[in-house]
This record gives C-alpha cells, sequence and structure tokens, in this order.
C-alpha cells in the first residue's frame, strides 16, 4: 500500500500527483503507517468494534469522531486528518463516512444490517479461490466462511488480487448473476468491484478458464 500526499487545493491522495491538478503535494502518511491504519480500522469497524472501544449501530455506523479518538489513541505517531485520508483514498471503497458518522462497507463478521443498495449487478460476478477448493465449493457452493456475506468480485483481475491471499496460482470461479437474481437471490454491490450475497449455490458457478 503506498503512501499518501495532501494536495492544498484538493486534500489527500495516493500516488505521486493529485488526481485533479497534477501537483505532488506534501507528504502525509508513508505506506507503512497507511497499512497499519487501514488494517485496524477495518479490522475495528467489521469484526471487533467492542475491543476496540467503539459501538456500531444495527446498520453498522459508528460516531466518526469516536473512530478518530480510538485511532489516535492506539497510535502515538497518528493524527486526525490520517484517518480521513486513509477512509478517501482506500482503493476498494472498504469506508463509508456520512452525517458525522463512519462504518465498513461490507467484510462483516460482527452481526450488522447494511441495507439495500440500488446498483445494478453484472451478469457475471468472480471469485478468486486456491486451487485445492474448487472441488469442494463445485459440490457445497459458496458460502459466507465466518463472515456475514459471500465476497464477489466485478473482473477477472479484481478476483484474482482476491485469490492471491490463498495462493500463489489462484482459480477463478465465474458466477452466474443473472440467474441467481432471476431465481431470486438477492446480490448487492457494495463498493467498487465488491459485491456479496448470501451464499452461492453451486449450479450457478463455473471454473472461468
Amino acid at each position: 500500500m503506498g503512501a499518501i500526499r495532501r494536495c492544498p487545493d484538493h486534500g489527500p491522495f495516493a500516488g505521486e500527483a493529485c488526481p485533479a491538478c497534477g501537483e505532488g503535494g506534501d507528504p502525509l502518511l508513508e505506506g507503512g503507517h497507511r497499512k497499519r491504519l487501514s488494517k485496524f480500522m477495518s479490522g475495528a469497524l467489521r469484526h471487533f468494534p467492542k475491543d476496540a472501544g467503539l459501538s456500531l449501530d444495527e446498520r453498522g455506523w459508528t460516531g466518526y469522531d469516536d473512530l478518530v479518538r480510538t485511532v489516535v489513541g492506539k497510535y502515538d505517531w497518528a493524527e486526525p486528518e490520517h484517518v480521513e485520508a486513509v477512509i478517501v483514498t482506500d482503493p476498494k471503497g472498504r469506508f463509508e463516512r456520512a452525517d458525522g458518522r463512519v462504518r465498513a462497507a461490507y467484510g462483516h463478521s460482527v452481526e450488522v444490517d447494511l441495507g439495500e443498495a440500488e446498483t445494478p449487478v453484472p451478469d457475471e460476478l468472480y471469485h478468486g479461490t486456491a486451487p485445492e477448493n474448487v472441488t469442494s465449493i463445485r459440490e457445497e457452493g459458496l458460502k459466507p466462511m465466518g463472515r456475514q456475506h459471500v465476497h464477489l468480485s466485478g473482473t477477472v483481475e479484481e478476483a484474482l488480487e482476491v485469490g492471491r491471499r490463498h495462493s500463489p496460482d489462484p482459480t477463478v470461479l465465474v458466477v452466474d448473476a443473472a440467474g441467481m437474481e432471476g431465481d431470486g437471490h438477492r446480490i448487492v454491490r457494495r463498493a467498487t468491484g465488491i459485491y456479496t450475497t448470501d451464499r452461492v449455490p453451486p449450479e450457478y458457478l463455473s471454473v472461468h478458464e
């Protein structure tokens, strides 16, 4: 995960130049610290809010200022603007912020109801996994496995990136999303390239060639 810089006119950005004006900006958060904050914030909002001293409502929201206090209290090098920078530059859209609140956009293991999203779903979605998992998945389908939902990718490339967390040479499964929705299975877009569903029965799965 690369460093974050700050443009005086357009705020935080990732990369060498501000995407709005092309200026180089000033250093704000180096890559290692960005990764640590991102992992902690994701974990606190998805998996261990109580351990982090946060309280989530039924939709997964908590006070933005509460998250800032938690982060600054945990890391003596962290500043409030670092929290905002991590949120607005996250490449996967892991966080949502509105009306003085913040939440993880997807990936929860704690019980929350994220509500409906009205974004259309592509006809095909993808899931990256280790090759040794393919036989059981083809027999049993995709299950949440400790999370609330199954996570699907919008492109083969994104599925490969996810699959590489589990294997250097992952297999990509194709999900017949149109067929699932036609049969009454709900699929929701949660962030850039991320879709969730309760499970994917095996009849909607095939191996990408």
